[in-house]
């Protein structure tokens, strides 16, 4: 699973072919440990939680870099790297 972007301690992944899960276009975000899995169209928390400060600066990385996002992920689902996106903190 590529490591696409990476901002205050955030790790954001893309799983290649990874669309049967969950159905939708979604990261997973990484910090310290914990886990989340957030839909792409919407932001919305798919499974798992961050601490919530972690949370809001992956929503709100999300709001700004959606198209880049589903780029990745057609990307991606196509069995291709995706590409790497600016972190908040770059």
């Amino acid at each position: 699973m590529p490591t696409i972007s990476m901002f205050y301690g955030i790790l954001v992944r893309m799983f290649f072919r990874d669309a049967e899960k969950h159905h939708v276009p979604h990261i997973h975000a990484d910090y310290q440990g914990a886990v989340a899995i957030y839909s792409i169209p919407d932001g919305s928390v798919l499974a798992g939680q961050l601490p919530p400060g972690k949370h809001k600066l992956v929503v709100a990385w999300m709001e700004i870099h959606r198209d880049e996002l589903l780029a990745d992920w057609e990307l991606a689902v196509n069995g291709k790297n995706p590409f790497n996106i600016k972190g908040l903190d770059q």
